[in-house]
């Protein structure tokens, strides 16, 4: 039985083993891309101290590359906060199980002795 189950579960075992993956390669990417810009930002003020760029071009660019900065800390941010919610769901959830099961036998001991 359990070798038939592999046997029709295994396209499925493997869909939600490239929806991992792919959820990995993002997660790295986005690790990269706040390193990239971090590079970038030392890049700009060195061109800045040497005199190639203006003061205007530095800020325009600057603030571009801290918006990105901000647009992926908040992400992270919001995943984590969505990642605590559902801990905190399945935590209830199984306290709420419990609670049903005490209610559903103190109904049964009443039942019987009434």
């Amino acid at each position: 039985m359990f070798l038939l189950d592999n046997i029709l579960l295994s396209p499925l075992h493997g869909v939600l083993w490239v929806a991992r993956e792919m959820d990995k390669v993002a997660q790295e990417e986005l690790a990269n891309e706040s390193g990239t810009i971090k590079a970038d930002l030392s890049g700009l003020y060195l061109l800045l101290e040497k005199g190639q760029i203006t003061e205007e071009e530095f800020d325009a660019c600057e603030k571009m590359l801290l918006d990105r900065l901000d647009a992926i800390s908040e992400r992270l941010v919001a995943e984590e906060e969505e990642e605590e919610e559902k801990e905190k769901d399945e935590e209830q959830g199984e306290g709420g199980q419990e609670e049903h099961k005490k209610e559903e036998s103190g109904k049964q001991l009443v039942g019987v002795g009434g």
